[in-house]
């Protein structure tokens, strides 16, 4: 069946696969001490133009998040989050497991603004009770935001100073950032995030690798023990080569933006199959995933042939679903998708 159901559907591009088969056999030291693993680091310091870089390689975007949080913060802070964030959303309390609040604020298209970030700060050190709340200990957004909307420069540096005044480090979730970075009219960039974030990660699971996220540290801030604190939460390899293998392959010869750059030409021709046949979008997303309104009979004929996300009921005869394009799409599954559309 075609597939759009979401961007980590596919295993792993072939030249990671064909690296991790080359590498294969080579003995290494464990835990992301090896050579491997330090090559990527010194490529990824490279491309977010930023030499005093700490660098940590995990598996997946639930587990890093709820580790950078939960590292960050003192025992007794919340993390500041839109309403729609990943962590307030689809991250089944992880962050609350860890014992930190997860603070909301409204929604932007799925972005946190810098002046809502300055308005709760501002008013919970007004309120004389206060020492009996959560305080904010940081603020958490996502490049591309759950609509797949996308900061732009002067809003991230509105944020950063935000929290500079606040004393909240800023932490970007990148688990799709490789289609971000890429995104139509984006003017946004790794170097500029590294300048602007005190820590990121840049996603390898959802644009081309098999698993794994590059957690960056930007300041030379990453916490004491934090290997440590990783393996006590259960989430460090042993066999930590495999996730540097293939970030230092996807940071080679520039495949990370490429893969990014042919998910964005996929997700254009994405729009305009659906917007020449006159569907309507629910929001304008610039990157890979996309949200079409559909009438609900329609939805039910295309769930025949074709996998897609549903994202909420618009009203009692229409539905919003999401289709995500990747790295992996071809322009062959567009074809099927307009002889379907067409049939």
């Amino acid at each position: 069946m075609l597939s759009f159901e979401s961007d980590y559907t596919t295993g792993a591009h072939e030249q990671i696969l064909r690296r991790l088969l080359e590498t294969n056999l080579d003995p290494q030291p464990g835990y992301g001490s090896d050579s491997y693993c330090e090559s990527a680091r010194q490529k990824i310091r490279q491309a977010c133009a930023c030499p005093e870089a700490d660098i940590f390689f995990l598996t997946g975007g639930t587990q890093t998040n709820a580790l950078v949080i939960s590292s960050l913060l003192q025992q007794h802070e919340g993390v500041l989050a839109a309403e729609t964030g990943h962590i307030s959303t689809h991250e089944a309390g992880a962050i609350e497991a860890s014992g930190h609040k997860v603070l909301t604020l409204p929604h932007h298209s799925g972005k946190v603004d810098a002046a809502d970030v300055e308005q709760f700060c501002t008013r919970f050190y007004q309120d004389e009770t206060c020492s009996h709340m959560v305080p904010p200990g940081m603020v958490y957004i996502s490049h591309p935001t759950e609509y797949g909307t996308l900061y732009s420069k002067a809003e991230l540096e509105a944020l950063s100073r935000v929290c500079k005044k606040f004393e909240l480090p800023l932490f970007m979730d990148g688990a799709r950032l490789g289609y971000g970075l890429a995104g139509m009219g984006a003017d946004v960039t790794l170097p500029d995030i590294a300048a602007l974030c005190d820590v990121f990660y840049i996603g390898g699971t959802k644009v081309g690798a098999l698993c794994g996220e590059a957690v960056v540290f930007t300041r030379g801030n990453m916490p004491k023990h934090f290997l440590t604190l990783v393996k006590r939460r259960g989430a460090l390899l042993a066999k930590g080569r495999l996730l540097g293998v293939q970030f230092d392959t996807l940071f080679t010869d520039g495949l990370y933006e490429q893969l990014g750059r042919h998910a964005i030409a996929m997700a254009k021709r994405l729009i305009e199959i659906f917007r020449s046949r006159g569907y309507r979008f629910y929001l304008e997303s610039p990157t890979n995933q996309q949200f079409i309104i559909l009438e609900n009979t329609i939805l039910e004929r295309l769930r025949e042939y074709v996998r897609f996300s549903f994202w909420e009921a618009l009203d009692s005869s229409h539905t919003v679903v999401r289709f995500a394009v990747s790295w992996s799409t071809t322009s062959q599954d567009l074809d099927q998708l307009e002889a379907i559309l067409d049939a």
